[in-house]
């Protein structure tokens, strides 16, 4: 089977993409490892200072927040962390696992109150580029008697592990289909104008679109009297969204790598003849 694929719309947090000449088995093979099998760097650790916190010499604040810490840990574990593939993963770290600049980057937050806490806070020791490039997400919300003092480990894992190691979000996929009206249809030019890429065939008794580009015309076509709709059982739209921690081309890429790697070993595991 000599698969192909095409990218259809690509952005910075989604991409869509046909790829053709592979079963249904495989697609969901795909589907499965772009939503379980991506490694992802994420919070997994976090220590909280407690006690007073002194600041200015005088000023003393309260470590107590309004959230539990458990709270305060899962929200920063959910923060999209840039990903470098190239990390190894703690189980398989020459560290043993117990953590070192191979396979975890180190944060921390120190602020006072009065202030909104966000991701923006976590400073990334070490290496600035590490640092969340989504700089809005809420944390916890501090009076003017409290402050916060952690620092975290954040390291490589998959969403079959858990949920904040997922880097992909509504990812779907559906056959390649062919839509084929009567050229009488009255709507058609209004449609033939705006979708012009979806535009198959065009004849003086029949227009043939395909679906695989977006537009909101093109769904003016699934309610003509006249539709016939063919689907390919070879060709598949994928789509999938991102929650900025890898590049959609970076997950992609990776789990194709990831399905030949696993299909080798399955395949050197059975018994020869």
């Amino acid at each position: 089977m000599s698969e192909s694929i095409k990218i259809i719309e690509e952005g910075e947090t989604f991409i869509r993409f046909e790829i053709s000449d592979i079963t249904p088995a495989y697609a969901n093979l795909l589907r499965r490892t772009l939503i379980n099998d991506i490694p992802k760097l994420a919070i997994s650790k976090v220590n909280f200072h407690h006690g007073e916190i002194r600041q200015e010499g005088e000023k003393v604040y309260s470590s107590l927040t309004s959230l539990f810490d458990e709270v305060i840990a899962s929200r920063l574990g959910m923060v999209p962390l840039p990903t470098d593939l190239k990390m190894n993963e703690r189980d398989s770290c020459s560290c043993g696992g117990a953590g070192c600049s191979l396979c975890t980057v180190n944060y921390s937050i120190f602020v006072v109150g009065p202030k909104k806490v966000m991701s923006g806070d976590l400073v990334a020791i070490g290496d600035s580029k590490m640092s969340p490039s989504d700089k809005e997400i809420p944390i916890v919300e501090l009076n003017e008697r409290q402050a916060m003092m952690l620092d975290a480990e954040a390291y490589l894992g998959r969403a079959r592990e858990h949920a904040r190691f997922q880097t992909t979000s509504g990812v779907s996929y559906r056959y390649g289909r062919e839509l084929k009206v009567s050229a009488r249809e009255p709507e058609l030019d209004e449609i033939i104008k705006h979708s012009p890429k979806n535009v198959l065939k065009k004849g003086d008794k029949e227009v043939v679109f395909t679906a695989d580009y977006p537009s909101k015309y093109i769904g003016k076509v699934y309610r003509m009297d006249s539709l016939e709709v063919k689907e390919d059982e070879t060709r598949f739209i994928f789509y999938f969204e991102t929650d900025g921690s890898l590049t959609p081309r970076q997950i992609l890429d990776y789990a194709l790598s990831r399905i030949k790697e696993r299909l080798s070993g399955i395949v050197e595991k059975v018994p020869g003849e």
